[in-house]
């Protein structure tokens, strides 16, 4: 039957595509009447992804009216919005051509064409592609197998896709392209660079309009802007790029969320470890990580006299697995709980780097857990909860969760036996469901070694970051053969369980800066207040009070600078700091501190000891919070 006249023409305008025995089908495409048939909407994550490749496919066919003899590379959905990579040849598309095709798109969709699937058979598909000259269409189809292959047509365009797509194009109904950058064809340096077009789409105009105050916002919010102005961190072509530079402030919140995450983990009694920042390729290829991730790596450390090679390290885990190997284990002494700071380093395209979120070298807050497989679902419980702390204190309040697992067909890419991985899945859902945690279950983006949870959270503003994440792992100790004896005297394999709540630092801490606009919680903040004398008369004042609050634990700067105390209010609140304590003649002799609170104006004049208890009282509070949070 056709699902699309199943529908009333009212839901037709709502529904975009179906879920057909789990899968995202076509509405135009032939469903089997036992089949199992869930309609998708906009509020759908598939949804949504079906609406923006179609929106893709839309911004190629107008790009193929403006621009005759373009040529295509891809154009997937992603996370908001869709981008294509095309060809222009010798035509430079820059932003002044954005309301070009734009227009174009909306007169396309205003003729509501069909989009229509085809099944086509690999030589009929190079030969369709062939013909036109698209030679970056033919390479993805040389490496199809036949019967796999379909392509779908609107108007005048004809696209190699897998789809699903959207009826009709009518559904498209406010469109905006974004920005334009280049990019590497397939993602190698080596290859030509192509053009990536960005965009968005929407079913009204009204939520266009909402997603471009929202994209403002954002832009308020770059950790990169705000890093920078805070003082926090920096980069250097002459040291590298993707290599960040922590600053004094950037540093000391930093350090200060590491001694937050080391008061959580002793309470569940993790050992630190401390490991070498390289090890030898011999590791990696023990561990898989050569043959996953080599490419991805830096080139390699060459020592002539051992005739040896060494990597910069790309993972902590088969570091830790030599640290377990090290001594005889017992059943008595698992759980073991190894925590290190590590820091790692991967070779990022220098086009995929985006100042914190996507560097080239980043430390996890990594811990790995070996125990016995009865006591697998305990301490994944555990992991959970100490994350549960972290979120809390963060008021990352607002999160989703994901159990990644293997993809059903492509195997290829895990290592492991079939047995470790549905054991390896079933302790993750079934810990998930004695949690209560509505997780949403992923095919194909589980890690080469084992399937894990992912813990996604939504910032202040509803954008969505992957932070903490949980591995449960049968293949590492096997590979490494580990070993503990066991109550029967007999040797048995380990579970390892990897697990980072902040995922690495440099990500944690963009995401913390965009959530908060940079006004950090008042515990983590570098500076919690600045003293600002009115005229140079009351800056011995001012450094008077400094002392004071600091021998109470209390982090505070002097702003003594000759200037008005209206220009140092205003470059204390670009700096976010959360406290400022205004001093003239009237505090100097009474004793007191005039305070402002940032975002809230004056408060009132008050006594440096009240001041100081309300700070320190202030923190105590949150930090009982976490502390009882699990008790």
């Amino acid at each position: 039957m056709q699902i699309a006249e199943s529908i009333s023409s009212r839901l037709a305008q709502e529904v975009l595509v179906a879920s057909v025995d789990g899968e995202v089908w076509d509405l135009n495409r032939p469903i089997n009447d036992n089949a199992a048939v869930k309609l998708l909407k906009w509020e759908d994550e598939e949804g949504k992804h079906a609406f923006w490749h179609s929106s893709a496919h839309l911004m190629a066919e107008a790009l193929q009216e403006l621009y005759p003899g373009i040529k295509f590379g891809i154009g997937p959905a992603i996370e908001n919005g869709f981008y294509y990579d095309v060809d222009p040849g010798e035509t430079v598309i820059k932003e002044g051509d954005f309301p070009a095709i734009e227009a174009k798109m909306l007169e396309l969709v205003a003729k509501k064409e069909e989009i229509k699937r085809q099944d086509i058979t690999k030589t009929d598909a190079m030969k369709m592609f062939g013909d036109r000259g698209e030679a970056y269409k033919t390479e993805l189809i040389s490496e199809l197998e036949d019967g796999t292959i379909t392509t779908y047509t609107q108007g005048s365009f004809t696209d190699l896709c897998r789809g699903p797509h959207l009826p009709n194009t009518s559904y498209l109904k406010a469109v905006k392209i974004l920005s334009v950058a280049g990019a590497y064809w397939r993602g190698d340096e080596k290859r030509k660079q192509l053009v990536r077009l960005y965009g968005i789409t929407f079913p009204r105009k009204k939520m266009l309009d909402e997603y471009l105050i929202l994209l403002e916002e954002a832009k308020k919010r770059d950790h990169r802007k705000i890093g920078k102005e805070m003082d926090l961190f920096m980069f250097s072509d002459t040291v590298g790029k993707g290599l960040p530079m922590w600053l004094p402030k950037g540093t000391a919140l930093r350090l200060r969320l590491q001694e937050f995450l080391r008061r959580i983990q002793a309470r569940y009694n993790y050992q630190e470890v401390m490991c070498p920042p390289i090890g030898n390729k011999l590791l990696y290829i023990t561990s898989g990580h050569y043959a996953k991730y080599g490419k991805d790596s830096f080139q390699p450390i060459h020592t002539p006299e051992e005739g040896e090679e060494y990597f910069l390290k790309p993972m902590n885990c088969p570091h830790h697995c030599m640290i377990y190997k090290n001594s005889p284990r017992s059943y008595k002494d698992l759980p073991l709980r190894l925590a290190e700071f590590g820091t790692v380093c991967r070779y990022e395209q220098s086009g995929e780097l985006h100042g914190l979120t996507r560097v080239r070298s980043f430390t996890q807050d990594d811990a790995h857990i070996f125990c016995r497989p009865d006591q697998v679902k305990q301490e994944f419980l555990n992991v959970m909860d100490i994350i549960s702390i972290v979120f809390k204190t963060m008021n990352f309040e607002n999160f989703e969760a994901q159990i990644s697992l293997r993809d059903k067909v492509n195997r290829e890419k895990y290592i492991g036996s079939d047995e470790n991985w549905e054991k390896a899945e079933q302790a993750i859902v079934e810990a998930c469901e004695e949690k209560g945690l509505r997780a949403k279950i992923e095919y194909g983006e589980a890690a080469f070694y084992g399937p894990k949870l992912d813990f996604m959270v939504k910032d202040a503003i509803g954008r969505r970051w992957q932070l903490g994440t949980i591995q449960v792992d049968y293949n590492l100790p096997e590979r490494f053969q580990l070993e503990y004896t066991g109550a029967d005297n007999q040797k048995h394999r380990p579970v390892m369980i990897h697990r980072a709540p902040f995922g690495s630092m440099e990500r944690f801490v963009a995401v913390l800066i965009e959530h908060t606009a940079g006004k950090f919680p008042l515990w983590l903040t570098p500076e919690q207040v600045c003293i600002m004398s009115i005229s140079e008369k009351f800056n011995d004042y001012a450094w008077q009070i400094a002392r004071e609050l600091g021998n109470q634990e209390i982090r505070a700067i002097v702003d003594d600078r000759n200037e008005k105390i209206g220009r140092k209010i205003r470059d204390n609140e670009l700096k976010r700091i959360p406290y400022m304590l205004i001093v003239g003649e009237k505090e100097a002799e009474n004793g007191e501190v005039s305070v402002r609170k940032q975002g809230e104006g004056d408060k009132g004049s008050m006594k440096i000891a009240t001041f100081a208890a309300l700070l320190n009282g202030e923190v105590e509070e949150v930090m009982n919070r976490w502390q009882n949070s699990n008790d």
